[in-house]
Order: C-alpha cells, then structure tokens, then sequence
C-alpha cells in the first residue's frame, strides 16, 4: 500500500514539473505575451553603419590627427567637444566630409544639441561654404552634416596641400555626456575640364508643386540609414512606421531632372481617447553627400497625417553658386536620400508595438539631361547616374544588395569566360585527333 502511495506522489509531481515546463515554454513562445497582454514593442533598428568602415580616433587638436582619405568611409564616436580629423586635397576637386551622428534611442535631446563639420586650413581658417550643421528636433534621430572644400575661383581653400576636418558635437546644460557613434564619408567630386566653368545659379527654374501619383502602392521596406536605404523611382511605395523610427529611401536624380515628393501616414491604433504629437511624422531630403535639401514635419493625432515637399530645382552644376539654401545643395547627379520618421511621442496615445501604414508618393520630373564636363569619371567619385541605378530602383534593392548583384554578375562572367575557353580547347583537341586520325589512314 505505502508503495502504491509512493507512487501516486511520483505521478502527481511529474505531472505537476511537466505542467510547469510547458507554462514557461509557452511564455517563451513568440506572441505568448501577446496573447496576454497585447503586442510587447521591440527596440526600433539602430542606425546600420557601413560595412568595411575604417576605424578612426580623432584628436581633441590637430596634432595626430588620423588622415582621412576621399572615396573612405570611417567609423569613430564623439562625447560632447571637438574631433579633428587630416585631409591632404588637390586643387583639382571639391570635397566634401559629411558626419553622421547615432544617438542611442530614448536618449533626451532638445534644439541645442546636434552636430557641426568645418574643413579648416592649416592657418585654421574654415574654408568658404562651412561649417555645416544639423540640430536635433524633438527625437534622437541619426544627423547629418557637412563640410565642404569647393573649387571656385578668387576664392580662399584652392591650393593643394593639408586641410583638417573639425567635427564638434554640440550639447546643452545637462545633456548626455557618453560618446555617440559618429560616421564620416569623404567624397571627391571632379573639377570641370576645358573651358570657364558657370559661376552663377540659375535665376529662374520651374518651381510648381509637384502632382504625386494616386496610383497603387507597391511594398518597399525603407532601411536604417544612409548604407542600407532602400532604392525607389517615380510612384508609389508602401511601408510602415513605429513611434521613434526613421526609414531611409533613396531615389537617383540625373541632370536637369527634379523630385516632388510627399508622405502620408495611416490610422494608428489608439490608447488613449486623444492624443497628438507636433512634428509627430517628419519628412526630409537630402543630397548625394549627405546635405539636407528640405525637411518639413505635420502634426499627427493617431488618424491621419499628411508632409510633402517643394519640388526641387532641376539638378545642376551652378545650383552651388546659389545663396537659396534649399537651390545649393541639389549640384550633382547622383542618389538622393529621403527620411520618414515618426515621433517618439506618437507612442504616449497609441499602441507602440503595433506598426503604421505608410505611403511614400515620388515624382520624378524630366529626362536626363547633357552632364557637364567633367576632367574625370564622375560615376568613379561616387556620383551621377548610370544604368545600374536606374535597374536597382526599378527593383528596390539597397546598395548592399546592389554591390552584392554585381559581384555575383561579375563572378559569372569569369566562370562563364572560363567555360568558353576550356571548351574551346577542347574543340581544338578533338579536332586535331581527328585531323591526325585521317592522315594516319
């Protein structure tokens, strides 16, 4: 009897370990917390930086400062101060050195935090057209600013030789004092050749609103950053947002051609009766090197919101000479980048873990237009557009696919090539058996 006992407790406590076990993988299940309290959100995705990035330690003076090469791609971090970085220029380029800045997400930002580039020379006098600057607005968003060595004539920065990079991060009373992660691109646009170059912007250019499309919209996931945007052309694109995510997009723009471009975001599912957050979806637009172009936000109150964008002028060489900040920027072919965020306050009304609809309307006005004349290959420096950018749009890739695209196009060619030889000398083999076959008969 005392056996049977023994072993009912047995059965109990195996029944009750099993019970135990299967609650827990249950809990473990993805959706399990879902099922009991809703969707849990996930962190939004950190900035991607660049694969293959160089890592830099800028100095807090120009003495060591590490050299920064144009074409590169580097990756450090700066606390709230100065980072000097060495360029050594010729006096046939213009140059410019963007920084992106990754604040960590949630961090507290206000106006008078953000990021500031100068390209100085050796008398540390910044050269004309710097510095650059980007403030944050409400939410802690990758920024982008840049500085700039242009050719221009009787202007100060044209001689060949060092020139330093300062790269300062700016922070108000009380802000963050870690270091951030910081990515530095140095590209190099040939000068022209042969010839007065244009020194003077154009005076007029058609500046109407755009008329986006209303056709159907296809699926396009926006990436992180700058590296891994998503490529789009002229229509319609859908994706979706959370509360504190910025999607990246990127769209080749050739000479004489123009971008109208606008944004609208769907219904949200609310938890709270009212709710609205200023600037609450925010679109931007900025330039082959990384500028800002234009950024305009709207007011989102968990229904319905609505950004778009002047039209830009037509790309053109002489939009530099401009003194409209929104004209300068658009003076080279090439990828032009587009940034959707929603804010982080958008998450204190509605349910954060549970995306937005997005649609992104893009319209791309004109053909391609005569380039200038350039001394060097533009598409070389990293700019223009050629036929490859405009496939990767039709097909939505990122640049990391792109590259990747190529690489397998390239590796087939060789294997392709290989095969054609090889059977080539097969041929010639057997044909020479055969030949010999005949004499000897």
């Amino acid at each position: 009897m005392e056996r049977v006992r023994r072993r009912g407790r047995r059965r109990v406590g195996t029944t009750v370990a099993v019970a135990v076990a299967a609650l827990g993988l249950l809990a473990a299940l993805p959706g399990a917390a879902g099922a009991a309290g809703g969707p849990q959100p996930q962190p939004v995705p950190s900035y991607r930086g660049a694969d293959g990035a160089k890592a830099v330690e800028g100095k807090p003076s120009t003495a060591g400062s590490p050299l920064l090469e144009p074409g590169s791609l580097y990756k450090d971090s700066i606390a709230p101060g100065e980072r000097y970085y060495r360029l050594y220029l010729d006096d046939r380029s213009t140059v410019y050195v963007s920084a992106v800045l990754q604040p960590p997400a949630g961090t507290k930002v206000g106006s008078g935090d953000g990021v500031e580039v100068e390209v100085l020379n050796t008398e540390n006098r910044y050269c004309p057209g710097n510095p650059g600057r980007a403030n944050f607005g409400y939410d802690a968003v990758p920024l982008s600013a840049v500085g700039v060595r242009m050719l221009r004539e009787d202007s100060g920065c044209q001689q060949p030789g060092t020139y330093y990079v300062k790269v300062t991060r700016t922070a108000a009373k009380g802000a963050d004092p870690a270091s951030w992660p910081l990515e530095l691109r140095v590209q190099r646009e040939p000068g022209l050749g042969g010839g007065s170059a244009p020194t003077t912007a154009p005076s007029v250019w058609p500046s109407a609103s755009p008329t986006l499309p209303g056709t159907d919209a296809a699926p396009r996931a926006g990436g992180t950053g700058f590296n891994d945007a998503r490529a789009v052309g002229g229509g319609v694109w859908s994706d979706d947002l959370r509360p504190g995510q910025t999607r990246y997009y990127r769209v080749p723009l050739d000479w004489g051609q123009q971008l109208g471009l606008g944004a609208e975001l769907s219904a949200a599912k609310p938890t709270k009766p009212s709710g609205s957050a200023s600037s609450g979806l925010t679109v931007s637009l900025y330039s082959p090197y990384r500028g800002l172009v234009e950024s305009n936000g709207a007011t989102y109150d968990g229904k319905q919101a609505s950004v778009s964008l002047p039209r830009t002028p037509p790309v053109a060489y002489e939009n530099r000479f401009s003194s409209d900040r929104n004209v300068e920027p658009v003076r080279v072919a090439g990828w032009y980048y587009v940034t959707v965020t929603m804010a982080t306050k958008v998450g204190e009304f509605t349910e954060d873990a549970v995306p937005v609809p997005l649609t992104l309307r893009l319209e791309v006005i004109g053909g391609a237009g005569k380039p200038p004349g350039y001394a060097e290959s533009l598409s070389a420096a990293g700019f223009g557009v050629g036929a490859e950018d405009r496939a990767a749009a039709k097909e939505g890739t990122t640049a990391v696919e792109a590259d990747a695209a190529a690489e397998n196009r390239s590796v087939m060619r060789v294997v392709a090539g290989a095969g054609f030889g090889a059977g080539t000398l097969l041929l010639l083999v057997l044909g020479g058996w055969i030949l010999l076959a005949r004499r000897r008969a």
